[in-house]
């Protein structure tokens, strides 16, 4: 037998910018980020931009267009905007994915030209798996609108979409060109999903963050009311932490069995799914913390007040901690939420690796979860449901 075998180092540079006002005439940032100094050539852009947003915010295709025509001697738009359904319907198929393929090809977009990804997490996902896999790999930029995704999924190197009922079967690891946090795109955002990105702020502090965590805990009632200031300092602070474990964690793309900023996921996927979608990411990981969070106490590795601590934030912020789906079962009368750990080891390969916590910011590895447990944790979580639901009937 003969060999012959080499290492292949491959090196990325991860940026994200924070700005308001992407689109605005007198900004130049996004024209600084796609046109390098010393490159004289003209790159093509393509846009795709998240239905809804283009909904609530109606002036900003014709935004878009004026700003790029302030550039066209370097940068050509392509075509309008192309508008495409954001939200996990987006992710359900391969139909938008190759819509997206086939403008890259009618356009003739290259490997030195852009796709600019403008939207919430699953539209980010989906245009970057059409991105990476278009001649194998065109540049992306991602444009994320969401407190969600300009806090977590939008900074980070997965792109992907859902078959087969699992979230994220199909997918990628690839890291975008550049991100673009645009603070003045989260103003036209619901109640509803400005929160949705502070449970993976939590998340994060959970793992890694004990500072990080108190800080959230002092400003969670500006939270509540959406101070911009206090989401903005959230969602940078999320952000930095996001990269710094991609960049020095040792697996960026996920080679072992140990995915730590999923942390309260391998519910949550399957939450997901169990309510086909009506329950959103941000919601089904509030879930899912709290799940592991009580798992965590009942096992003995949490503290009561710490756990107490945690569980309390999350509900000031705004998140409900159980939902019915928990309880779905299957022709066996089993919790079909639990067919989740064996699904997230699956995904992973190799043996289950889950993350819990030992205390505020100090998670860890586990490879077994004690089933009886995990339900003795759902039914405690709709137990504090119902006591939380007949005081607010008392009290209002």
């Amino acid at each position: 037998m003969s060999m012959i075998q080499r290492t292949i180092q491959v090196g990325f540079e991860l940026r994200v910018y924070f700005t308001e006002g992407v689109f605005a005439p007198a900004n130049p940032l996004l024209k600084e980020v796609l046109i390098r100094e010393g490159d004289e050539r003209v790159h093509k852009v393509l846009v795709v931009l998240d239905e809804a947003l283009a909904q609530g915010r109606p002036e900003l295709v014709q935004d878009i267009e004026a700003y790029f025509a302030t550039a066209s001697e370097r940068l050509k738009l392509v075509c309008p905007p192309m508008i495409i359904e954001g939200g996990e319907r987006t992710k359900n198929s391969y139909f938008h994915v190759s819509e997206i393929h086939s403008h890259i090809d009618r356009y003739h977009i290259d490997r030195h030209s852009y796709v600019i990804a403008v939207g919430g997490g699953a539209l980010l996902d989906m245009a970057g798996l059409a991105a990476s896999t278009a001649h194998r790999g065109v540049r992306h930029v991602r444009i994320p609108t969401t407190t969600l995704s300009q806090a977590d999924s939008g900074v980070g190197v997965k792109n992907g979409i859902n078959a087969f009922g699992k979230k994220n079967f199909i997918g990628t690891f690839t890291p975008p060109y550049a991100v673009v946090n645009d603070f003045e795109m989260l103003e036209s955002l619901s109640p509803r999903d400005k929160r949705a990105g502070y449970v993976e702020a939590v998340k994060v502090a959970l793992i890694r963050n004990k500072e990080f965590f108190e800080e959230i805990e002092r400003d969670a009632k500006l939270l509540g009311e959406f101070e911009p200031k206090v989401m903005q300092h959230l969602i940078r602070r999320c952000a930095e932490l996001h990269l710094n474990h991609i960049a020095t964690s040792g697996d960026p793309f996920e080679f072992g069995s140990a995915r730590p900023l999923d942390f309260g996921h391998w519910a949550a996927h399957k939450l997901e799914q169990l309510s086909e979608y009506k329950i959103r990411h941000g919601e089904a990981v509030a879930v899912g913390i709290a799940l592991d969070v009580i798992y965590s106490r009942k096992m003995g590795l949490l503290e009561a007040p710490a756990a107490e601590r945690i569980l309390s934030l999350l509900e000031t912020l705004g998140f409900e901690l159980f939902a019915n789906e928990l309880l779905h079962v299957d022709s066996d009368h089993s919790l079909i939420i639990l067919n989740g750990l064996e699904e997230f080891r699956e995904h992973l390969g190799g043996e289950l690796t889950i993350t819990l916590l030992k205390g505020i910011g100090h998670g860890f590895e586990a490879h077994e979860m004690s089933l009886p447990k995990v339900v003795e944790a759902i039914h405690e979580l709709q137990e504090r449901h119902n006591e939380r639901a007949k005081v607010y009937q008392v009290f209002g």
